[in-house]
């Protein structure tokens, strides 16, 4: 969605630019080089100005708020056990390596991203399974599920972790690839 809207905006924008230079290059013969863009010389209204003007500067802080909105966040976070023996921390970027590592040793897979987000109470994971386009992507998802997840959990200690799992694929490569 974000791709569609922005090539829209894109398009529009070069049409208008477009359209504004050939007007002024006298390339549109309904509009005069010379001629005027408004009629008369007088400045509109002053509430017409800053109706622009405070339209442009929501625009602005909307286009702003998107622009980092695509900015990646990693926000590590320390989970905390104490117990008799003493206190554990660890960080959930240190607890979710292992589990990619190990996900990106199954067959077909060629890169894992995870990350471990909320609390230790209630965590939850996000996979993201960067695949060969030949890879039987139910198999891995199959793995994940039966020997993965069951091994993360236990070694967390959180038998209530939830996990998301996102495919990408790619194209084949080596002798089967067209």
């Amino acid at each position: 969605m974000n791709r569609i809207l922005l090539g829209l905006l894109g398009l529009v924008l070069l049409t208008a630019g477009g359209t504004v230079i050939a007007a002024h290059l006298g390339l549109v013969p309904a509009v005069g080089r010379d001629a005027a863009l408004v009629p008369g010389t007088a400045l509109p209204p002053a509430p017409v100005l800053v109706a622009v003007a405070t339209a442009a500067v929501v625009v602005a802080v909307l286009c702003l708020r998107w622009l980092f909105a695509q900015l990646p966040r990693r926000e590590v976070a320390t989970w905390r056990w104490a117990d008799d023996a003493g206190t554990t921390r660890i960080t959930t970027s240190a607890a979710a390596a292992p589990f990619a590592e190990e996900v990106t040793g199954y067959p077909g897979v060629r890169k894992v991203e995870a990350a471990l987000t909320g609390p230790r109470t209630h965590p939850s994971l996000a996979l993201v399974v960067r695949v060969h386009g030949d890879a039987d992507v139910r198999g891995i998802r199959r793995r994940i599920d039966d020997e993965g997840l069951p091994r993360l959990r236990e070694a967390l200690g959180t038998p209530g972790l939830l996990a998301t799992v996102e495919f990408r694929l790619a194209a084949p490569t080596g002798a089967g690839a067209r």
